[in-house]
C-alpha cells in the first residue's frame, strides 16, 4: 500500500524537512524493503495486559489522538537517490484488529498473552503504510484483555513506545468520560532534526568529536565468528532466544555495582567484556550501545526514532581481576556517556569502526540494559488498568528484524529478577550457538560479582 500523496495546507510545514542524524545513519542500512532498515519487519511490538470492560469505539478514537498528537507517526522518510527527507502527511485512522483467545483457565492466560504477543511480533508491517502504528487487542473475556502496539522502528524506539501508551491510556480515559488528557506540551521530531543539523552545522560537538577521535583512533567494533558465512543472495530473517536470570544472581549483581559506584549496566557489559575475551582473545573491546539520543529535556515527550548507538571501548589488558575489568569498563561508559554525539558524527571521525559489518564471517552484537522510566505495571487509568508483558521467556523462531548483526536486551523486572534476549540472523546462527552464549555469560556473571578479585583466567 502506497504512502498518500497530499498537499495539506493547514499542516503549515515545508514540503521537505531534513532527515536527524539517526534517520541518516538508518539509511546507511536501507537494503529496500525486504531487509534492513526500512524492511517490514523492523518494527518494535509491545503488549499490556489490560483489565477492565474496553470500549472499542473510545480506544479507536485514543489511538487517533496518538496521532494527531504525534507527527513521526504520520511521517514518511523520502529515500531518493540524491535527495532523502521527511514528508508529514494529516492524520489518519490506526488499524485496530480485535481476536478472541482461547483462555478459560486464568492460569493459562499468561502463557497464551505471550504466545500471541510473539506471533504478532513476527508479522510484517510496511513502512509504506500510514500511520506508523497499529493496534491488535486479542480478548480472552470482557474485562480481560491483551493490547498489542505496533511501530515502525524508523519512526519510534522504546522509549517513544512508552510514550504512545501513556498517551493512549490518558486519550482513552478522557473519551470515557474522566477529565481532560493531562498530558504535557509537544515538541514534534521535526523540530529536533531541523536543530540536530543546524548545531552539527554550526560545529556544536567539537570537543566531542575530537574526544572520540582519540578514544577510537585505530579501533574496529568486536564482532563474534557466524556458524556460517554471509550470502548476499538470501535475505536475512531473525530468531529471538530468551532467558532467565533469577533473582539470587540479579541480587549479586546490584549489589556489586552498589559497591563500586557503578549501574547494573556496567557491571553486566564488564563480564560481556570477560566473555568476549574469552570467545575472541581479544583484549581491546568495543561493544556497542545505545543512548536514549534525546539531548535536551523539551524532547523527553517526543515520538521519533532518537535511540543512538554508542560504541564502548575498553581496554582489558593486564587486568588481573574482574574487579580490574569493572573499573575499566565503567571509567568507559561514564566518559562516553559525557562525550555522547550522534553515531554519524562518530563514525566520521572513524570510519573503520563499522568494517565489521562488512565481514562475510563475523557478526556485530550491540548489548544493552532496558531502563524505562514509563513502564506501566498495574497503573489504573480512568477505567482501565494497565500492565506491560514485560516477562517474556518463550524463545521466537522468526521475530522482528534488526538492520543487522545481533541484538542482546536485558531487562531488570519488578520481581527482583532479570530477563534477557538475544536476537539474531537465523542465516548466520544456530539457536544453540546462542543459548550457549547465554549459558557461559550467565556462569561468567555469577563467578565475577560473586568473587570479583578471582584471578581473571579462572572465571
Amino acid at each position: 500500500m502506497s504512502v498518500p500523496e497530499t498537499s495539506h495546507a493547514s499542516i503549515g510545514l515545508a514540503n521537505q524537512i531534513p532527515l536527524s542524524l539517526n534517520q541518516e545513519f538508518l539509511c546507511a542500512f536501507d537494503k529496500g524493503d525486504a531487509e534492513g532498515a526500512f524492511s517490514d519487519r523492523h518494527t518494535l511490538v509491545f503488549g499490556w495486559r489490560v483489565s477492565g470492560e474496553i470500549d472499542l469505539d473510545a480506544l479507536q478514537g485514543a489511538l487517533d489522538d496518538v496521532v494527531e498528537r504525534h507527527e513521526t507517526l504520520r511521517t514518511e522518510m523520502v529515500r531518493g537517490e540524491e535527495t532523502r527527507y521527511q514528508k508529514i502527511h494529516p492524520p489518519s485512522p490506526v488499524e485496530l484488529l480485535v481476536r478472541d483467545l482461547p483462555g478459560d483457565d486464568p492460569g493459562s492466560r499468561d502463557v497464551r498473552a505471550e504466545e500471541f504477543l510473539n506471533e504478532l511480533d513476527a508479522g510484517k508491517y510496511s513502512v509504506l503504510r500510514l500511520p506508523h502504528l497499529r493496534a491488535v487487542l486479542g480478548r480472552f473475556d470482557d474485562t480481560d484483555a491483551v493490547l498489542v502496539l505496533v511501530a515502525h522502528h524508523t519512526a519510534t524506539d522504546a522509549w517513544s513506545i512508552q510514550l504512545i501508551i501513556r498517551d493512549l491510556a490518558a486519550f482513552y480515559a478522557a473519551r470515557r468520560g474522566h477529565g481532560p488528557a493531562d498530558l504535557p506540551e509537544v515538541c514534534q521530531y521535526r523540530e529536533f532534526a531541523v536543530w540536530q543539523q543546524e548545531s552539527s552545522a554550526a560545529g556544536a560537538g567539537k570537543r566531542s568529536c575530537e574526544y572520540w577521535r582519540d578514544k577510537l583512533k585505530g579501533a574496529q567494533i568486536l564482532a563474534i565468528p557466524t556458524d556460517r558465512q554471509k550470502s548476499p543472495e538470501v535475505i536475512s530473517t531473525y530468531a529471538v532466544y530468551r532467558f532467565l536470570i533469577d533473582k539470587e544472581l540479579t541480587s549479586a549483581t546490584f549489589a556489586f555495582s552498589k559497591v563500586t559506584r557503578s549501574s547494573p549496566f556496567m557491571t553486566m557489559l564488564a563480564a560481556y567484556n570477560v566473555l568476549l575475551h574469552k570467545m575472541t582473545g581479544a583484549t581491546d573491546i568495543v561493544v556497542p550501545t545505545f543512548t536514549s539520543g534525546r539531548y535536551q529535556d523539551r524532547f523527553l515527550d517526543t515520538v521519533g526514532p532518537f535511540f543512538n548507538f554508542v560504541p564502548l571501548r575498553t581496554d582489558i589488558a593486564g587486568c588481573g581481576t574482574f574487579r580490574e575489568v569493572a573499573d575499566r569498563t565503567r571509567s568507559t561508559c561514564i566518559e562516553a556517556y559525557s562525550h555522547d554525539i550522534p553515531f554519524a558524527q562518530v563514525v566520521n571521525e572513524a570510519p573503520e569502526l563499522i568494517l565489521p559489518f562488512a565481514e562475510n564471517d563475523r557478526s556485530v552484537v550491540a548489548f544493552e540494559v532496558l531502563q524505562s522510566p514509563f513502564a506501566m505495571d498495574g497503573e489504573l487509568v480512568g477505567d482501565l488498568r494497565y500492565s506491560e508483558i514485560r516477562r517474556r521467556l518463550l524463545s521466537q523462531p522468526l521475530c522482528s528484524d534488526i538492520p543487522d548483526g545481533a541484538l542482546w536486551a536485558t531487562d531488570v523486572l519488578p520481581s527482583g529478577d532479570m530477563v534477557g534476549s538475544l536476537k539474531f540472523n537465523t542465516n548466520l546462527f544456530d539457536e544453540s550457538t546462542m543459548a550457549g552464549i547465554v549459558s557461559e555469560f550467565r556462569r561468567v556473571l555469577r563467578s565475577a560479582v560473586t568473587a570479583p578479585d578471582t584471578p581473571l583466567g579462572q572465571i
